[in-house]
């Protein structure tokens, strides 16, 4: 009975928690890599580029949440918890230096940001239900995944925008950091199939954030 209670005081908290991220300006705790940088006099072309990309790593940022906010409630020991949370709040950074970034380049998130919420927090809900091991595993892969994708947008990007590079640069760095952190903690290997579902995941939310 107690578990139970507790699991509908954390699916309440986190109801909260999406609603106040998807409808309100995000907080972070770090300042903006991009933050002294001088803003660059993008081209129209250009600047409708990098809106573009920024979209789709806010939208990619809405669902890192998601992910490890049902990881978090499906831990099964208190250390894992707490660090799938702590990179949740590393996560929390991106989201709110993205959304400022879009802000400047006077573009807007994906209209789908509640979608990409909720599907990645199911997501993050059976990927932390086999265990510990296997949650730890899966944000291994997931933050893999994300370093590539964040790698092919720097090339991407128009040259000019060093403000939005900036930001990426520093998101890899930390993705890389949970990635590695995940793999120390004893997270597995996924199989191949597993693997090959998350990066249709990713692709699918990528090509349609680009656009909506």
């Amino acid at each position: 009975m107690n578990r139970r209670v507790g699991l509908q005081d954390q699916l309440v908290s986190e109801l909260d928690r999406a609603i106040r991220m998807l409808f309100t300006s995000p907080t972070p705790n770090r300042l903006s890599p991009a933050e002294k940088l001088p803003d660059p006099n993008l081209k129209p072309n250009d600047r409708l580029k990098s809106i573009a990309l920024m979209r789709v790593n806010h939208a990619g940022e809405i669902s890192a949440q998601a992910l490890y906010s049902g990881q978090a409630i499906m831990a099964r020991s208190k250390k894992t918890r707490v660090q799938l949370l702590g990179a949740a709040e590393e996560e929390q950074d991106h989201l709110a230096w993205c959304a400022e970034r879009l802000a400047q380049l006077e573009g807007k998130s994906s209209r789908l940001d509640p979608l990409w919420y909720l599907g990645s927090f199911c997501v993050g809900i059976l990927a932390g239900a086999p265990g510990d091991s296997v949650s730890l595993g899966f944000v291994a892969e997931t933050e893999k995944q994300v370093e590539a994708h964040i790698e092919d947008h720097l090339e991407r990007l128009p040259k000019t925008d060093t403000k939005s590079a900036a930001i990426l640069k520093r998101m890899a760095s930390d993705e890389a950091h949970h990635r590695t952190t995940a793999q120390l903690s004893g997270g597995t290997k996924l199989p191949a199939l597993v693997r090959f579902a998350m990066t249709c995941g990713g692709g699918i939310l990528r090509r349609i954030a680009l656009w909506i």
